[in-house]
């Protein structure tokens, strides 16, 4: 098992080993002792599975309070999955890193605390796994603008298809003074 460092200081790419055979394939999906070792740290206490057809992008999401941490994992299809870092005081706020994740080339990307998360669907239609370290908690959900122009994401489709929160997701820039709120009083505790 590899956990590959991403240019984004905490997000990792998890390829495990996989045991092939004429009847398919085995691989561990989640080892709390290796992915702990591995700076993954747990517990995971909820595990949502997505359906979406080509050309849905789900995204970007992120929670202030209840923050979550993701193990992101593809049962079916390939998506292109991006992460983007929403801590003002970092210094990699507002940049994203992307992958594409397929179940043909069996890959995870965890994504920390503090950084939003989306992804679009690149094949017919994809099974997304996710394991997160907190519940979600929609009162306290964040929806970034799928498309700000400002942290500029290269998305490999154009005219997603896209949920009504996501279509009028926040501009980060007038999301910034909440979450150098939020961070700051989150540091003094």
């Amino acid at each position: 098992m590899k956990f590959i460092p991403t240019p984004l200081s905490g997000v990792l790419l998890i390829e495990p080993d996989v045991f092939s055979d004429p009847r398919g394939y085995f691989l561990e999906s989640f080892h709390e002792e290796k992915y702990s070792a591995a700076g993954i740290s747990g517990p995971f206490v909820q595990s949502n599975i997505s359906k979406s057809s080509k050309g849905t992008l789900r995204g970007l999401h992120a929670q202030l309070s209840h923050p979550q941490g993701k193990l992101v994992h593809i049962i079916q299809g390939e998506i292109w999955d991006v992460v983007v870092d929403v801590r003002p005081d970092s210094p990699a706020f507002k940049k994203w890193y992307g992958e594409t994740l397929s179940a043909d080339r069996p890959r995870q990307m965890y994504v920390p605390i503090g950084f939003a998360h989306g992804f679009c669907v690149l094949s017919d239609s994809a099974i997304v796994e996710y394991k997160c370290t907190d519940f979600y908690d929609p009162s306290h959900e964040l929806h970034l603008l799928w498309n700000d122009p400002e942290i500029a994401i290269c998305w490999p489709i154009q005219n997603p298809i896209l949920s009504k929160k996501d279509q009028t997701g926040t501009p980060l820039r007038e999301m910034t003074p909440l979450l150098e709120r939020h961070f700051a009083m989150a540091k003094s505790k």
